[in-house]
């Protein structure tokens, strides 16, 4: 398991833009924000144990090394920008799917027809 060393904070600046800052202790965050407890159940076994903030969402891994936490404001954005990305579907071109399933085109001969008339 690696260390997470870097501590991240995304808020909103007041002309809207996102505002990044990253600490290299928790202890630092405390000045801003009040501890209400440590994380003890995330399935990333390298976040267990860090802190949990009063108004901010996280513990949320990001990278190797770096813990992210973020405003509500910022969670709810960023959550529904993924989600309404949808990823672009790659078409097939119509040349590449005849070539994969080749057309057969099967005689029939219907029961009146004799095989000598076909």
């Amino acid at each position: 398991m690696t260390k997470k060393d870097v501590f991240r904070v995304v808020t909103r600046a007041e002309d809207g833009s996102l505002k990044i800052r990253d600490f290299h202790s928790a202890e630092l965050i405390f000045r801003t924000h009040t501890q209400i407890g440590i994380d003890d159940s995330s399935t990333d076994l390298d976040l267990r144990g860090m802190p949990v903030f009063r108004g901010l969402i996280g513990p949320i891994p990001e990278g190797k090394n770096i813990v992210r936490y973020e405003t509500p404001e910022v969670f709810e954005l960023l959550t529904k920008e993924w989600a309404t990305n949808k990823p672009r579907r790659r078409r097939r071109s119509t040349k590449a799917v005849s070539e994969a399933a080749p057309v057969v085109q099967n005689e029939w001969v219907s029961p009146n027809q004799s095989v000598a008339n076909s």
